[in-house]
């Protein structure tokens, strides 16, 4: 079964919603090789190697960039890097037709993949992917779940996935909706497939989008 989660290669995808940090911790952890995460010298939160899953921050690079002219100019290079395995990177602006097309030529150039976290709304029409993420109101029997949509594929369809991911390895369960359940679902294993994930339904966090 193909991976509905699964990046593709040397292109450059968008995660935007309170939950679109996880989602990049999520496929850091799937993609081998150096990582470099480049976010504004200023930004309130960075993340902490001692939270990462293991083996993350053994390769994880810190990049911080003083103003946002240096930090596309970072992301460019960095994706242009062929050892590195994924870009992770967080402008503070809008990107806009031509940053999104430099990188997307900088990605097949270096054979890398990357990810630009933006606010809602906030990417560019080059985007290979971009996906909402949000996490989901937890209930007792699911207490880590995601809700990550593909709202925009320009080589293939959209959809949505509920995702229950313990933030500790790249393991994770698709599950449905937990009232849509007729039984009592099973417990977890990884890669096993618990439901049609296609018919789970997002519901918005509370949280800011930060």
């Amino acid at each position: 079964m193909p991976d509905p989660l699964a990046l593709r290669p040397a292109r450059v995808h968008e995660a935007e919603g309170p939950g679109r940090r996880a989602f990049a911790v999520f496929q850091a952890a799937r993609h081998p090789g150096p990582l470099v995460w480049i976010l504004p010298a200023h930004a309130p939160q960075m993340p902490m190697p001692p939270g990462l899953p293991p083996g993350i921050a053994s390769r994880l690079h810190l990049v911080r960039p003083k103003g946002e002219t240096d930090l596309l100019w970072a992301i460019e290079e960095s994706l242009r890097a062929a050892p590195v395995g994924l870009v992770i990177a967080e402008p503070e602006k809008p990107l806009s037709l031509t940053a999104g097309r430099r990188f997307q030529l900088a990605a097949e150039a270096g054979q890398t993949t990357g990810l630009i976290l933006i606010r809602d709304g906030a990417g560019s029409n080059a985007a290979e992917t971009r996906w909402h993420c949000a996490p989901r109101a937890a209930d007792a029997a699911d207490s880590t779940l995601q809700c990550w949509s593909r709202i925009k594929n320009k080589r293939g369809t959209t959809g949505r996935w509920i995702v229950n991911w313990d933030g500790a390895s790249a393991a994770f369960d698709l599950v449905s909706a937990t009232g849509e359940r007729h039984e009592p679902a099973p417990p977890p294993r990884p890669g096993a497939l618990r439901a049609d994930p296609a018919q789970g339904q997002c519901r918005p966090s509370a949280l800011p989008d930060a």
